[in-house]
């Protein structure tokens, strides 16, 4: 798709080509200068500390008031700090009752240096993210993101911001795959850029102007919806997508990564360009430490980690402590008082069927009298809690703008949905009123072995009426079948038909299981 922002960015690399060969005033006895690049990714309103469940005696991680607390601890200690997101800081309860509001006063308050937009931004639609982001006084970055068929940037491409005496070039940037998993209706009014030229572009631009040249970015593969996913390598993401941009980028000094959720451990180095590339695992329970040691513009020495935000050990910063409290209030009457009861906790699973969408699926599938029901793993973000659920608890574990939908499929299109799902791509698909035997060791496409709808095997010519929710109805997370389907909707928020249903229920109990059944080794025998 040709652009003039392409055509005025090769004009500014020319000029930029031009300045870059007038050799520097510098003298060759310039201090060596340090600058420490702290980082968040994936913090998906994570604004209370979580139990870290799968470390010894189950301490406390995270937490923004406790965050900020040891970000400040850091900028006392430190000369020259600067303070990135890259993204998906949207979802969870304050964020859908305030519309993201929350979320961008609480990165006002930490003070944040620059954002990259993620894919969860646009929950709300574009116009609503348009408006949060004019309303902070930090630039968020969005290089590659366009008016539909315009030049007309939706955000700023890059900044370039200096403290104390050291110059950063920053872009921002939002790659396919996190594209693919925006709500459809909420970027209609968008076009997405490969974002390798946007880059190479801005880096030709930039590179003269400053002294390090650090890439926001949000792209790569989905990551697993899962708070332990540190402790499960088997759920780790790769990050093959920032290492591809990075060899064919040279020029960038730092790359953030975003939206993989991967943890990073030790910081990778490219082989090819030198870039420094970074990722935490999300949710705020990690805050990412980088410093460097600057001759001129070269690094000449570099130390990195992951710093666990150990949450008792660190008193909350009173200031964003009493922001998410205001907003806690705010909503507090929809939030507040109990809708129902679980005999067990609900627990949702990324890669596996889930206590959680075995739940989710069987409540659809009753009030709308569906034969099937569908929802997507990523749609599913907090576990139900045992004994008495509130209102936020389902914001919580249901926090899209997310409406029932009743879709009349076909057997071969509900197989092909199932086999997208077996792929783990966007994680295990999700199941009601179906039992089907899948072997995730055969080739994609091949791995469904059997499926019985209703306690019968599946016809594929016949017509069954499926219940999925309205962000899969219109083609998310890349299930087109969905899109070939006459569709009808409840209007209700799938959160709302949750909460009815836990009303009429004395208590839940645990629903049954076994609906997708893995192929054993031993029945493969």
């Amino acid at each position: 798709m040709g652009r003039r922002f392409f055509s005025a960015l090769f004009v500014f690399a020319c000029c930029a080509l031009l300045m870059s060969l007038v050799p520097r005033a510098a003298s060759q006895d310039e201090p060596v200068r340090e600058v420490t690049i702290l980082y968040t990714n994936d913090f998906h309103s994570a604004f209370d500390p979580i139990p870290a469940y799968w470390l010894l005696g189950t301490p406390k991680l995270g937490g923004a008031a406790q965050l900020t607390t040891l970000i400040n601890q850091i900028r006392q200690r430190e000369k020259t700090v600067f303070l990135f997101d890259t993204g998906d800081m949207f979802t969870g309860m304050l964020s859908f009752l305030t519309r993201g509001e929350a979320l961008m006063e609480m990165m006002m308050s930490m003070h944040y240096d620059a954002m990259a937009i993620g894919n969860h931004e646009f929950d709300y639609g574009s116009d609503n993210f348009s408006r949060q982001m004019n309303r902070v006084p930090f630039p968020v970055l969005g290089a590659n993101i366009f008016y539909k068929g315009t030049d007309h940037p939706y955000s700023r491409p890059y900044t370039i911001l200096e403290r104390n005496g050291v110059r950063l070039g920053v872009i921002g940037i939002i790659g396919q795959d996190a594209r693919s998993v925006a709500l459809p209706s909420g970027i209609t009014g968008l076009d997405f850029l490969d974002p390798i030229p946007v880059v190479r572009a801005a880096v030709a631009e930039l590179r003269p102007q400053v002294d390090l040249i650090v890439v926001l970015a949000h792209q790569g593969k989905t990551g697993p919806m899962q708070t332990d996913a540190e402790a499960r390598p088997e759920v780790q993401r790769d990050f093959d997508e920032d290492i591809r941009l990075c060899g064919e980028v040279p020029g960038i000094d730092v790359f953030v990564g975003g939206h993989a959720h991967r943890g990073i451990e030790p910081l990778f180095v490219h082989p090819k360009t030198g870039t420094l590339i970074v990722q935490t695992y999300g949710y705020g329970t990690r805050l990412g430490y980088l410093k460097l040691r600057l001759e001129g513009k070269k690094i000449v020495a570099r130390e990195g980690e992951l710093l666990k935000v150990w949450s008792d050990q660190l008193a909350p910063d009173p200031v964003v402590a009493a922001k998410v409290q205001h907003y806690k209030q705010q909503v507090a009457k929809e939030i507040g008082g109990v809708v129902g009861r679980s005999k067990v906790r609900l627990v949702r699973s990324y890669r596996t069927e889930s206590s959680l969408g075995d739940f989710v699926t069987d409540v659809m599938r009753a009030v709308s009298a569906a034969e099937v029901g569908i929802t997507n793993a990523g749609g599913l973000r907090a576990d139900l809690p045992e004994g008495p659920i509130t209102k936020g608890d389902v914001l919580d574990a249901l926090p899209f703008v997310n409406s029932l939908v009743v879709c009349e499929m076909t057997g071969a299109q509900i197989r092909e949905v199932l086999e997208q799902g077996f792929t783990l791509e966007r994680g295990m698909v999700q199941v009601s009123g179906l039992r089907a035997t899948y072997d995730l060791e055969q080739p994609r496409g091949k791995r469904l072995i059997e499926l019985r709808i209703g306690n019968q095997p599946v016809q594929d010519q016949k017509l069954y009426r499926v219940a999925t929710n309205s962000f899969l109805a219109q083609g998310g997370d890349l299930y087109q079948t969905f899109l070939q389907t006459k569709q009808s909707t409840a209007g209700k928020l799938l959160s709302t038909i949750v909460m009815e249903y836990l009303q009429k229920q004395t208590e839940v109990p645990a629903p049954a299981s076994e609906r997708l059944i893995p192929m054993s080794a031993k029945v493969r025998e």
